[in-house]
């Protein structure tokens, strides 16, 4: 299969899981977001992933299957999210395409992955996403966000103890986790209540995924 017919199959296996259905010009600029992340790739080493189909799988499918655990109970529109170490644009990028209503920040540290961040959103283009170049912890935002996410960031306290601050009320915290984190949530700070830990299931990847979504008691 080509990458387009990987998103394309991709995508309608999420529909019929229950994850909705996206903008009619999504998986051309998906596609086009998998071929600038893979040709940066080489120079930049933004992910481990080398080939454009795995990207597809690890990359694009797995921040979509997220996406009815954070449009659960929310307005369709204006919701603010900021992506704590976007590194290679996961999971802002597909989350901004995937919901052009959304203001999303890709957050990064690190100046080639912001530049490649600030290229993708420029190319792409996504008039409603930005990248930024700091650290969580010295980010200044314009206003806080009702969803604060992270995948493979920190372990959950580091990412409560460097990210909650940016919550708005009834804000939630989301890490993105691979195998249930039992041990990472034990060591949670007590003014933190777990609200959620569902299982995701992404089509082609034979992996444990979960969502852990964390708010303020």
């Amino acid at each position: 299969m080509t990458t387009a017919a990987d998103i394309e199959a991709g995508i309608l296996a999420l529909a019929a899981a229950g994850c909705g259905t996206l903008p009619a010009d999504a998986r051309v600029k998906l596609e086009a977001y998998i071929a600038l992340l893979a040709k940066w790739n080489a120079t930049y080493n933004l992910t481990a992933i080398r080939e454009p189909e795995r990207m597809v799988t690890h990359h694009i499918l797995d921040a979509l299957a997220v996406l009815p655990h954070l449009r659960a109970g929310r307005s369709s529109r204006g919701v603010r999210l900021l992506d704590v170490g976007s590194g290679g644009g996961v999971p802002a990028i597909p989350l901004a395409i995937a919901q052009p209503d959304w203001r999303v920040v890709a957050l990064d540290s690190n100046h080639k992955k912001g530049a490649f961040l600030q290229q993708a959103i420029s190319e792409l283009p996504l008039p409603n996403a930005e990248a930024v170049i700091a650290r969580v912890e010295d980010y200044v935002p314009t206003g806080p966000f009702d969803i604060v996410i992270s995948r493979a960031f920190a372990d959950l306290a580091t990412f409560v103890n460097s990210s909650a601050r940016h919550l708005a009320p009834n804000g939630v915290l989301v890490a993105m986790k691979g195998v249930f984190p039992d041990e990472e949530i034990d060591e949670l700070p007590p003014n933190m209540r777990v609200v959620a830990t569902p299982a995701l299931h992404v089509p082609g990847l034979d992996a444990e995924r979960h969502l852990i979504v964390m708010a303020v008691q």
